[in-house]
């Protein structure tokens, strides 16, 4: 009888991002919600991200490496690392089987995916970008399931993706579909958001381009603008010496809520960024981090750029003048902006959270399950 009320366990492993940490959280906050025990396998550095997870998730952190970072002596011990953390998971996962496992990208989901593989567990992979990732692309074929934040997406030949959009955590999902201020003679917000790296373009092109702002629109703005700590003091000086509203952090902890104010965001084209503009609603201006494995921002950014919903300026050609134009044609034209703000929320996918959390399930038998359950209880 014990065993039958069991609390179905789900491990999430992703990396330490937030493009992956973020939909990860997402899917915590509804699986907790659906009864379900929720582990997070992350590493040291993706341990930071957990601040906003629900405090019910068990952070366990394991052993991985890449090849990527480091010298010729720490890429040869990439290898032992893995295996170290395979193995250790390996144990953990015996002593408190889980019921699913799903991978989120980044190495550190090494271990937990590359557990569940050899122990045969019911896993998947959800892959935020157009273009999958390294790690993802080598599990793709040892998962059940391959669940795809944006579509279409690149798959390995013989991989079949399941689109399911990418899950927003609960502070953004409060605000989706947010009523939107129209730019007008008022006071107004721009929220610029850059990612954990690609913000120093950013820092160095946007505040000239909003200073060249003519006076009746500048005089109304306000902008909130993330920099990365070296970038912080000098951008946070040109605003000032400006006269410009602003306020520069490197990290907003209620972007949620500054961006269902904000008459116009610009922003990386990261998957975690672009499913929260469409599912407030926003106006955008996107600019794909260049060196993006597979470009895959560009893919990212294309379905808000096809919906009229965005203005994408590939990093190229992003200049103080080809950035103060795109933020002009926004910020005066009303009806244009509204129109924008309706053609994100046409290809928001606000229920993606609820989808991959139907997949967990499916991929653990629970359908089969509560179809058993009914007929027993149908029989008595």
């Amino acid at each position: 009888m014990a065993e039958r009320f069991r609390r179905p366990l789900l491990v999430i492993a992703a990396g330490g991002t937030g493009g992956h940490m973020f939909p990860a959280q997402a899917l915590a906050e509804i699986m907790l919600r659906r009864g379900w025990r929720v582990k997070l396998s992350t590493d040291a550095r993706g341990a930071r991200y957990t601040g906003g997870f629900p405090h019910s998730t068990e952070i366990e952190q394991v052993n991985s490496a890449t090849f990527a970072r480091g010298g010729a002596l720490a890429k040869l011990g990439v290898p032992f690392r893995v295996a170290s953390g395979v193995l250790s998971t390996m144990r953990r996962f015996r002593r408190d089987r889980p019921d699913v496992v799903v991978g989120f990208g980044g190495y550190p989901s090494i271990p937990a995916l590359g557990a569940a593989t050899l122990m045969k567990l019911p896993r998947m992979i959800h892959e935020q970008n157009g273009v999958p990732g390294k790690v993802n692309e080598i599990f793709a074929r040892k998962v059940d399931l391959f669940a795809c934040g944006t579509w279409p997406t690149t798959l390995p030949e013989g991989v079949e993706g399941v689109h399911t959009g990418n899950p927003v955590r609960m502070a953004v999902q409060e605000r989706a579909g947010a009523g939107y201020i129209v730019p007008g003679d008022y006071p107004m917000s721009i929220l610029v958001i850059g990612g954990s790296q690609g913000a120093r373009i950013l820092s160095d092109v946007v505040p000239p381009a909003i200073e060249r702002m003519p006076m009746d629109i500048l005089r109304n703005l306000r902008i909130s603008q993330q920099a990365r700590d070296e970038d912080g003091e000098r951008v946070t000086k040109y605003y000032y010496e400006h006269g410009i509203d602003a306020e520069v952090q490197p990290f907003f902890h209620d972007i949620p809520a500054r961006m269902s104010e904000a008459q116009l965001v610009i922003s990386r084209s990261g998957a975690s960024s672009v499913a929260d503009i469409s599912v407030i609603g926003r106006p955008s201006i996107l600019i794909p981090y260049a060196v993006a494995a597979g470009d895959h921002q560009t893919v990212n950014a294309q379905g808000l750029v096809d919906a009229g919903a965005a203005i994408r300026i590939p990093e190229s050609k992003l200049t103080v003048e080809s950035l103060s134009e795109a933020i002009l044609a926004v910020l005066a034209n009303p009806d244009g902006a509204l129109q924008m703000s309706r053609g994100a929320l046409s290809v928001a996918k606000p229920d993606a959270a609820e989808h991959l959390a139907w997949l967990v399930e499916r991929l653990a038998g629970m359908e089969e399950d509560q179809q058993q359950q009914a007929a027993e209880d149908g029989q008595g």
